[in-house]
């Protein structure tokens, strides 16, 4: 199936494609960056969710308050994400290596990519479900829901729209941090827009790195939009 697409894809570009950069390349990078943006995003999910749903049941006015893990948590996601990630990329090379055996390549760029979206994620979790309306708890509450039930079966499927519009906010922001994660070998369409279009002064390949990341943030966004409203 690739190699029909690779194909298909180098016939249809023939008459035009002048860079010494091939389609096969071209589509290889584009897999690694779907690879590193789906497996960063579920990581990244799990550990948001977790972050974002312990942040809401925590505060002081939480259904659980407990200063000690809010006032210990919350300084955690708000240091991770003031990192840039080109900074929290070199500096997580050693818990890198120490995970997948190397610090280059498309598995390597997943641990950096996670532990910069992660709190992101959190961050953008707890406040969609911050936004659920007090009185939905408050009659949880009342009808005898235990504080799981009311996670599960009140305030999360009350802030779906909300969740879904901000997991699409973070799937883009991952779709930059991709390309950035290309200056360290990770792979994918950053890669090739350094490799090929930066140090071998190739435009066509920085204009097609370009179209193609608009392309993909403009797919993410539309279905983003799609799934929020559908009931």
């Amino acid at each position: 199936m690739r190699d029909l697409f690779v194909q298909w894809l180098t016939s249809l570009t023939a008459p035009f494609w002048k860079s010494s950069l091939s389609i096969n390349q071209f589509v290889t990078a584009l897999q690694e960056t779907f690879h590193m943006v789906f497996f960063a995003m579920l990581f990244g999910c799990i550990w948001g969710f977790i972050q974002g749903i312990t942040l809401l049941v925590t505060r002081p006015t939480g259904i659980l308050p407990n200063r000690v893990i809010y006032h210990g948590l919350n300084p955690i996601v708000n240091a991770l994400r003031s990192l840039p990630f080109i900074i929290l990329l070199i500096a997580v090379i050693p818990l890198t290596k120490l995970l997948v055996g190397t610090s280059i390549g498309t598995w390597a760029a997943i641990v950096p990519l996670t532990i910069y979206v992660g709190p992101y994620i959190g961050r953008l979790v707890e406040t969609s479900l911050l936004e659920v309306n007090e009185g939905i708890v408050e009659s949880a509450q009342a009808m005898g829901a235990t504080p799981l039930q009311i996670i599960f079966k009140f305030i999360l499927p009350e802030a779906r729209s909300s969740l879904i519009l901000n997991l699409t906010t973070a799937t883009i922001s991952l779709i930059g941090a991709t390309a950035m994660a290309g200056a360290v070998g990770a792979g994918g369409i950053g890669d090739l827009a350094i490799s090929y279009g930066y140090q071998r002064f190739d435009s066509s390949v920085v204009m097609l790195t370009v179209v193609v990341l608009l392309i993909l943030v403009q797919l993410v966004q539309s279905l983003g939009d799609w799934l929020s409203k559908l009931r």
